[in-house]
């Protein structure tokens, strides 16, 4: 496995102090936001599209420090009723600009649709009950999301692209059955893009879906979730507070290793859990701890991961036996 970064861990820096602070930690890929949800401080889309010459000195930027682009990341909602149309623009750029940076993989989100025709708002349905909840989630897959993932695919399949998709609240895909159910209704160019973070303020056990997910996983995210329990057992996990309310949240990003106890322990286990499920790639940290400086932040993730990941190929092989 190899140390990467989300490089909006590192929003507050320019572009040059980002690529030298993650050179300085012993990071050696990095995951470039290209808009939507992000703002994209350390790369302008259009312009690398546009100029060779601008995409040259990305690569060399990289190079002198010893880094290498491992993914692009177009988080936005592409399936959105109202300005779906515009992200989906930025989703299919940054294919292009995969592509043309030799750079395999693309990190996006389903995206969630309205509830019906017409809507200007999406509808994420979390029951079966009231019986409309079935009509909606017919009309989200079935019309809306898997045709336009089947003509996305087929335009990363062209461009020499996969898709890594996160399993997030209020999207489509938010755990482990509906990122099967789009790989399976598309083709195993769609991914997941595995975050532990969300599934565990959702209520899942990340381990566990590394199995369910064995040979499905195209991307690692490396982010933390802690549970407020004294504030979960009173109000339940399902919680509208805005990160600046964090203490009395009943869940909050943190700090790789701060989210259970026995933190490093656990980050030990998922390891070798995702490299028996197939995955050996990179782990890309995120960090979006509000409470804690950010290149303190990821440094601690740094030296956690660097404690228990898995570097080397395994030493036994089946001739062993």
């Amino acid at each position: 496995m190899e140390l990467g970064i989300v490089t909006d861990s590192l929003a507050h820096l320019d572009r040059e102090e980002m690529l030298d602070t993650v050179a300085s930690l012993g990071i050696t890929a990095v995951e470039l936001p290209t808009g939507g949800w992000s703002s994209a401080p350390h790369l302008d889309l259009d312009r690398l599209l546009a100029d060779a010459g601008e995409r040259s000195r990305l690569r060399d930027a990289l190079a002198e420090r010893g880094l290498r682009l491992c993914a692009l990341n177009a988080n936005g909602n592409q399936l959105h009723p109202v300005i779906g149309p515009k992200i989906d623009s930025l989703v299919r750029k940054t294919v292009e600009l995969a592509g043309l940076l030799e750079v395999p993989t693309v990190v996006l989100m389903s995206g969630l649709p309205g509830g019906a025709p017409g809507d200007t708002t999406p509808n994420w349905v979390t029951t079966s009950w009231p019986p409309e909840t079935r009509a909606i989630l017919d009309y989200q897959w079935n019309e809306v999301a898997i045709p336009y993932w089947q003509d996305l695919a087929a335009f990363g399949a062209d461009h020499g692209i996969r898709f890594a998709v996160e399993m997030h609240g209020t999207q489509l895909v938010y755990n482990t059955a509906t990122l099967l159910r789009l790989r399976e209704a598309v083709g195993s160019v769609v991914g997941a893009n595995f975050d532990p973070s969300h599934p565990m303020w959702m209520g899942a056990d990340p381990r566990a879906m590394t199995r369910a997910l064995a040979g499905a996983i195209h991307h690692v995210h490396a982010k933390d979730t802690r549970i407020q329990r004294h504030v979960a057992d009173v109000h339940g996990l399902l919680d509208t507070q805005g990160p600046e309310c964090a203490a009395s949240r009943a869940w909050n990003y943190v700090t790789l290793g701060l989210g259970r106890e026995g933190g490093r322990h656990f980050w030990g286990q998922l390891l070798v859990d995702l490299r028996a499920a197939g995955y050996d790639g990179v782990l890309s940290i995120e960090h979006e701890d509000v409470l804690t400086d950010a290149v303190e932040g990821v440094a601690s993730t740094v030296d956690l991961l660097r404690g228990v990941m898995p570097v080397a190929p395994p030493s036994w092989s089946p001739q062993d036996i």
